[in-house]
């Protein structure tokens, strides 16, 4: 090999470094929108303004209350999820660990269901206008869209195992279920009417409840079998 190719072969990019910026440009983005939208929304909450979640400004309800609301809602919960993962990819693209496997999991399944049970059962309900809009957009649209497509494009896999998927599904999930149902049975108060147990009483509710733990495994069943077939991240 000549001093000049060997010398354009040393100089040549990586083959990863176009994934490595484009997935960091993506998720940072992700993580931007998601912040974004918590912030503006703990501001319409602190001065009156409308949960988008409810469509309620709630004001008689005092501040702490409201904020307990906003953080009981499994929206807010895995676009939570969702930001604090996309920061670490933003800055390690390649990211492991047992831990970080089964945020990543639920992350991607919460924000997923968010999109899926919001445009089946919730969106008709809320119509929220001004700042409101853009806090719902960004909640319900932007992020299930943009993670997974993110996940789809970027990956990093492969990231999914049953052991994953075990402890994805019967963790927040089964905890977030009974936070709802015991928050509820002592407030009055639950965070969606497919769950509000004083219109369906506790049966229907926890079927409602359950049945979305069942999609959730459907598509951690998917999530794993493409994780299996797409290509792995670049070395």
């Amino acid at each position: 090999m000549s001093t000049e190719a060997a010398h354009a072969n040393t100089d040549a990019p990586r083959p990863s470094t176009a994934w490595s910026t484009g997935s960091r440009v993506w998720h940072g983005l992700l993580a931007a929108v998601i912040a974004a939208a918590l912030v503006t929304q703990l501001v319409l909450l602190l001065t009156g303004g409308v949960d988008v979640n409810s469509g309620q400004a709630e004001v008689p309800a005092p501040i702490g209350v409201r904020l307990l609301r906003l953080f009981s809602y499994f929206t807010i919960q895995s676009n939570v999820f969702v930001l604090a993962v996309s920061l670490t990819l933003a800055l390690n693209p390649r990211r492991d660990g047992r831990g970080w496997r089964v945020a990543r999991l639920d992350a991607l399944l919460g924000i997923a269901i968010t999109g899926v049970v919001f445009d089946l059962l919730l969106a008709r309900l809320v119509h929220p206008v001004g700042a409101a809009w853009w806090v719902n957009l960004g909640f319900h649209r932007l992020a299930p869209l943009m993670a997974v497509l993110g996940w789809l494009l970027f990956g990093p896999r492969p990231r999914v195992d049953w052991a994953s998927i075990a402890r994805a599904l019967f963790v927040w999930p089964v905890l977030w279920i009974a936070y709802t149902f015991v928050h509820g049975a002592i407030t009055d108060w639950y965070p969606y009417p497919f769950l509000d147990v004083t219109v369906l009483g506790f049966g229907a509710a926890l079927r409602n409840a359950l049945l979305v733990l069942v999609l959730a495994a459907v598509l951690a069943v998917v999530a794993k079998a493409l994780d299996a077939k797409l290509r792995p991240a670049p070395a």
